[in-house]
């Protein structure tokens, strides 16, 4: 009883894991908390994660057509039916700053902005929502980009540089270098992993831990191995070229066409995304899957055209087929992430998820004429911090005469062309912020907040 009320069982918050020239930050556990801030720190940190796909989507297996909840899931979206109660579709919203600039979508995605020839873009929602949580995490914010610069920019304008490697990514959440990467890496060869080179500190720290605390630590230290191994394998997949092939070896494409699947690669990513997280290493992230000119092909699902040539499909009913394909891969990947952040827990016992906005979806709707109206969104988690999800939050309505799927060329004119010029991206994104605890009634081109 003594030493619980003296409280030298405790250890520092930020207490990491250091040998060898590793580091691991651990996460949130009981046994780092004062009884004087037990109460305050399990109200849960608020966390937000964007995930841009670039190009679009193919608008017509991806629109939902009912509004409320009563929808029904499109073919595209079919792999978040299981989140159903933790998800809002959206449809109706726009950038106007972007619809005269098609080449600047992924540019604005996350500002609002408007982009012409002279004018300099402004903060990103994530790096507005950064200068907030900045003070109380390792990293401001994190930033991931498969080709390209990150989503990010700085309220002077400036587009923030993206990482790219899993393996830098997990460098940076979890060693520290001395003497260069070649040092390090070598070291880390002869004795083993991160994990194996600071087994002895973890089994001493276990000794002075709760039953609760053990089974967190090992929970968290296995998705620090299984992320480890899968970033190094991932990493190969990020250097092997597109192989040239005929016509003929497209129609049979050999699915291992590398060791490691793009698949591995986003999965990782969203891992690595959980581990900081849960290690409150940030509370903001981005992941571009590409940029709008060079997104990459996916051959272990049969692709291997670029998302890009894709989207520019001309109405060749192959390439719209291999897009559909694409969406759902990414959104099934995406699904992935969401499942990650329901099954792993903050110290409070509540599912990241519920902590955790987490915004998918593009700056472009129709590709091929680059119409960046009637925008693919799907906004997930953040229970905690008051959402309500299960419906289909629809902006066009009452605004055009329906979805008409059926006559194509009626339904591009809606991604190109809004239905409701009222329906503003950055309303949503003023919305996310102030959910954030950012304090403000304006962000970007926003005319209203959306109630969500």
């Amino acid at each position: 009883m003594s030493r619980f009320l003296s409280q030298s069982w405790l250890i520092d918050r930020r207490h990491a894991l250091r040998a060898l020239g590793s580091c691991i930050a651990l996460p949130l556990l009981e046994c780092m908390v004062p009884l004087k801030g037990a109460e305050e720190l399990t109200a849960t940190p608020r966390r937000s994660a964007f995930v841009y796909l670039a190009n679009g989507v193919h608008s017509l297996n991806y629109q939902i057509t009912t509004p409320g909840k009563d929808y029904q899931f499109s073919r595209s979206l079919k792999p978040l039916e299981k989140h159903r109660q933790v998800i809002t579709p959206i449809s109706g919203l726009h950038h106007p700053g972007a619809l005269s600039h098609h080449h600047n979508c992924i540019s604005v995605w996350l500002t609002g902005g408007k982009l012409g020839p002279s004018d300099r873009n402004t903060i990103s929602v994530d790096q507005k929502m950064a200068e907030l949580t900045a003070n109380q995490t390792r990293y401001a914010s994190m930033e991931v980009a498969l080709t390209g610069d990150a989503l990010g920019w700085t309220a002077d304008g400036v587009r923030l540089p993206a990482m790219r490697r899993c393996s830098e990514i997990f460098a940076s959440l979890f060693e520290e270098p001395k003497g260069g990467k070649g040092v390090q890496r070598k070291a880390l060869r002869q004795k083993g992993s991160v994990l194996d080179a600071n087994l002895a500190e973890v089994r001493r720290l276990e000794l002075a831990m709760g039953s609760a605390d053990k089974g967190r630590l090992d929970q968290y230290l296995t998705s620090v191995r299984e992320a480890e191994i899968r970033a190094k394998r991932a990493d190969a997949w990020l250097d092997t070229p597109l192989p040239a092939v005929s016509d003929a070896d497209r129609k049979r494409t050999n699915r291992d066409v590398a060791a490691t699947m793009a698949g591995d690669y986003f999965r990782t990513v969203y891992d690595l995304i959980v581990l900081a997280f849960q290690t409150d290493m940030t509370r903001v992230a981005t992941f571009s899957l590409g940029g709008e000119g060079d997104a990459f092909a996916i051959p272990e699902i049969g692709i291997t055209e670029s998302r890009h040539q894709l989207s520019h499909h001309g109405g060749d009913l192959g390439y719209m087929e291999k897009l559909t394909k694409y969406d759902t891969f990414a959104i099934e990947q995406f699904s992935y992430f969401l499942t990650r952040l329901a099954e792993t827990n903050d110290l409070n016992g509540k599912p990241l998820l519920g902590s955790t906005m987490a915004l998918f979806g593009s700056g472009m709707s129709y590709g091929h004429s680059h119409g960046n109206a009637n925008l693919p969104l799907v906004l997930a988690g953040g229970s905690d911090l008051g959402l309500k999800h299960g419906s289909h939050l629809d902006f066009n309505q009452g605004h055009f005469k329906g979805y008409q799927l059926d006559n194509p060329s009626e339904h591009y004119g809606l991604c190109s062309r809004p239905a409701n010029s009222k329906a503003h991206m950055s309303n949503l994104l003023l919305m996310m912020s102030q959910r954030m605890g950012v304090e403000t009634d304006k962000f970007g081109d926003s005319n209203q907040v959306i109630e969500l």
